[in-house]
């Protein structure tokens, strides 16, 4: 058991974070919610009623989506793109999808390769991008669990003020729609450029996600 738990100790640790968070995030904007209710005249809801509306999925989901669009984009800008000096890319001689023989392929598989990788076809095809597609796939699942929500709370505000509402395809060419996703995307997008950058200059001695320490700052695709 101490073994399985060392061995899954990252996924736990983050998978316990994720929910902690999550619980918080509910019992916090459900107490800010019936702030807003009784300030407005309305009547306080449920914990329950609360996680289950369109309120708190449009916050959930809102997030989400941001977080594997970062994931889905730099899996795939770095097949193709490079930042001399960060372990988070690779080295410029590697720039591409690489060779069979590199990435253990075909007749360059071992007995230990997934099933996929030694098939050949569509099969090792579909294997070699599936990370990429279930990320970009999560991403845009997401992505429309957060308009579905933001609609059905943006219309619920329209109607309170005896406004028309809008239709789907009228919420997500909104300026409201937009300002709530761009403002999720600049951080990420700023959040990640930065590790890459600043990982060329500084160091976590012991982490993957940092060069060794005594590494010359240029050195590209090497790991601590």
């Amino acid at each position: 058991m101490k073994r399985k738990l060392r061995d899954n100790g990252l996924g736990l640790l983050f998978g316990l974070l994720f929910l902690g968070s999550l619980v918080g995030q509910a019992f916090a904007g459900h107490a800010d919610y019936n702030n807003q209710q009784v300030a407005d005249g309305g009547a306080p809801v449920s914990l329950g009623q609360y996680v289950t509306s369109s309120d708190f999925a449009v916050d959930v989901a809102e997030n989400w989506q941001s977080e594997y669009l970062q994931f889905f984009l730099y899996i795939f800008a770095t097949v193709w793109f490079i930042q001399r000096g960060s372990p988070e890319s690779k080295a410029p001689e590697h720039i591409g999808v690489e060779t069979d023989e590199e990435q253990q392929l075909g007749a360059h598989s071992t007995e230990d390769s997934p099933k996929w990788a030694r098939a050949g076809g569509w099969r090792t095809t579909v294997f070699s991008n599936s990370l990429g597609f279930v990320m970009a796939g999560l991403f845009f699942l997401s992505w429309f669990a957060q308009s579905v929500a933001g609609l059905v709370v943006y219309n619920s505000d329209q109607l309170a003020a005896h406004q028309d509402p809008l239709t789907w395809l009228q919420y997500v060419g909104s300026a409201e729609f937009w300002n709530r996703t761009l403002q999720n995307w600049q951080s990420e997008f700023l959040a990640i450029g930065s590790m890459a950058v600043l990982s060329i200059y500084l160091r976590q001695r012991g982490s993957p996600e940092s060069k060794p320490v005594g590494a010359p700052h240029l050195t590209t695709d090497e790991t601590g």
